[in-house]
C-alpha cells in the first residue's frame, strides 16, 4: 500500500520551491576562478620581511617580485637568478617594459650594501620604478 503526500503543492499540483540550480552553477564557476587565480597572486620564496606601519598600496594585476633571501640568493618570482642574469631575466619577465614596477623584497637580515647593489643594477638597466615590500604591523586600537 503506497501513500502519496501533497507537500509543497497547491490545489493545481504546481510546486512552489525555489530553483537553486542557477545559484549553484554560479558559485561553482566562482570557486573555480578563485582556485585558479589564488596561486598566481602569491610568491613561494620565504623572506623574513621588516615591519612597516604605512598603508598598503593596491596590488597590480601581474606583479613582478624581486626577492633577496638572507643568504643573498636572488629570485624573480619563484625563479632563482644571479647578479649576472638578473637584468636579462627581468627583461624577459617584463617583456622589455622598463616602466614596470619591480617589487623589491629583501630579508631584514640582508645588509644595506647588498640592497643598494641590487637596486643600482635595476637603475642601470632602466627599471626606475621600484616598490619596497615590507610586512604589515597590526595596529592595536
Amino acid at each position: 500500500m503506497a501513500m502519496h503526500l501533497n507537500e509543497n503543492r497547491d490545489d493545481d499540483g504546481e510546486m512552489h520551491d525555489i530553483n537553486v540550480t542557477p545559484f549553484i552553477d554560479v558559485m561553482l564557476v566562482l570557486l573555480i576562478i578563485f582556485m585558479v587565480a589564488a596561486p598566481l597572486a602569491t610568491v613561494d620564496v620565504k623572506v623574513n620581511l621588516p615591519a612597516t606601519s604605512s598603508q598598503p598600496e593596491p596590488r597590480p594585476e601581474k606583479p613582478v617580485y624581486l626577492s633577496v633571501k638572507a643568504d643573498k640568493s636572488m629570485f624573480i618570482g619563484n625563479e632563482p637568478v644571479t647578479a649576472q642574469t638578473l637584468v636579462e631575466t627581468l627583461s624577459s619577465v617584463t617583456d622589455g617594459k622598463k616602466d614596470t614596477t619591480v617589487f623589491f623584497r629583501a630579508d631584514k637580515s640582508v645588509d644595506y650594501e647588498t640592497m643598494m647593489t641590487v637596486m643600482d643594477k635595476l637603475r642601470q638597466a632602466g627599471y626606475l620604478k621600484i616598490g619596497l615590500v615590507g610586512q604589515e604591523v597590526n595596529k592595536k586600537p
